[in-house]
């Protein structure tokens, strides 16, 4: 048998073509070695370090580089991300003049409902909280705080002395007569019950509630039917009076 001899055009290319596979294969294992040294994850805010800081955790090996300025305790990562979705377009729901998360504040920290809206209880309406609620905990907050966008239009709206324009997310007709502290009287009636589940959202929004009453007539959240609906099944008055004076 003649052994096989290829010409140097053929053997330069058939090398091309192995080191090329060597190269592929290399790659696909993670890269050259040496190749990713120094290239460490750097972190250029407190809530990248956080949050290189929870990656790490998941995977020991990965490289991070974390400034002394941006190693802190606090935001913590779950203060981070509930601030950066309380103002996510992509969420339902309009973004308000601060970026303020019921799932931060209501459902991790477990907040009362009555805690920010004391009005729910004892007035027709459950009330906003003053700019004194909110600086009752957060004047506590360390400094490092200041490096969220919202945090500082809280502390500089507690500066100027002036109240914060919450954009209403629930609103009934004028010439509907609701009472909070009615429906707060009543033993199945929650928050949730017409708002949600809150203590889940970080951007509050309506939550839609389609009810069906007699004929298959389809009626939302906050129409007339929906509350109707409500009033039957729990053996109260319906009488128009009773709503609109």
């Amino acid at each position: 048998m003649v052994p096989f001899r290829p010409s140097r055009r053929t053997a330069l290319s058939l090398l091309l073509v192995a080191a090329a596979l060597a190269l592929l294969l290399l790659q696909g294992s993670g890269g050259l070695a040496g190749a990713s040294a120094g290239d460490a994850l750097r972190a250029e805010s407190i809530c990248e370090a956080q949050a290189l800081k929870a990656r790490m955790e998941k995977n020991p090996d990965l490289e991070i580089e974390i400034p002394a300025e941006f190693n802190r305790l606090f935001p913590t990562l779950s203060a981070c991300q509930s601030h950066d979705a309380a103002w996510d377009e992509a969420l339902p729901g309009p973004n308000q003049p601060v970026p303020f998360s019921h799932a931060h504040h209501s459902g991790k920290f477990q907040l009362d409902c009555l805690y920010c809206h004391s009005g729910a209880e004892r007035l027709p309406a459950a009330g906003m909280p003053s700019m004194e609620v909110c600086m009752g905990c957060h004047l506590h907050f360390p400094p490092e705080y200041d490096s969220l966008e919202g945090i500082r239009i809280l502390n500089q709206t507690w500066k100027d002395q002036l109240p914060i324009h919450w954009v209403q997310v629930h609103r009934l007709p004028e010439h509907v007569q609701f009472r909070h502290n009615r429906h707060m009287r009543a033993p199945d009636v929650t928050c949730q019950r017409c708002h949600g589940l809150v203590e889940t959202m970080d951007k509050l929004y309506l939550v839609d509630d389609t009810r069906w009453w007699q004929y298959a007539l389809p009626t939302k959240k906050l129409e007339m039917g929906w509350c109707v609906i409500c009033h039957r099944e729990s053996n109260v008055s319906t009488d128009c009076l009773l709503c609109h004076y």
